[in-house]
């Protein structure tokens, strides 16, 4: 095979397209099936397949289900509240909250508060007349 010529091929008709097109279609057809039957994952429980609004039997007041509402505030927690670990990388960073120590507020070498000075008393009144004059317009 290695002295053969290849001739390129000649654009399809339409014919030949509208051949291929029903063979690709009767093909497909012959694989699905149409799906009738709607039911939920039993392994996520927390999605509920939605109610038809016309139908009069489905719009009947149902008690709430416990275990349901406690799934759902379970999901609702913070990462570090459901889980005893970090699940991802990017969660490690800001796992543990807590400060390493207490916060001694009378010793000067860790703690460093927020002074007023001159210079800004008089930026944080300026920064105030600036937003007065901005409601005015």
């Amino acid at each position: 095979m290695a002295g053969t010529v290849r001739v390129p091929k000649e654009p399809l008709d339409p014919v030949s397209q509208n051949k291929i097109f029903c063979e690709t279609v009767r093909k497909e057809l012959r694989c699905q099936r149409l799906q009738t039957e709607y039911a939920m994952n039993p392994l996520m429980t927390v999605y509920t397949i939605t109610r038809k609004p016309t139908s009069w039997h489905d719009n009947l007041e149902e008690p709430a289900d416990a275990k349901f509402l406690k799934l759902i505030h379970h999901a609702a927690l913070e990462p570090n509240k459901k889980y005893t670990e970090p699940q991802t990388e990017s969660q490690e960073i800001g796992w543990f909250s807590t400060p390493l120590i207490s916060v001694n507020r009378n010793d000067n070498r860790l703690y460093f508060p927020s002074r007023s000075t001159e210079i800004t008393r008089y930026m944080a009144a300026m920064w105030r007349l600036k937003g007065m004059t901005k409601d005015k317009r």
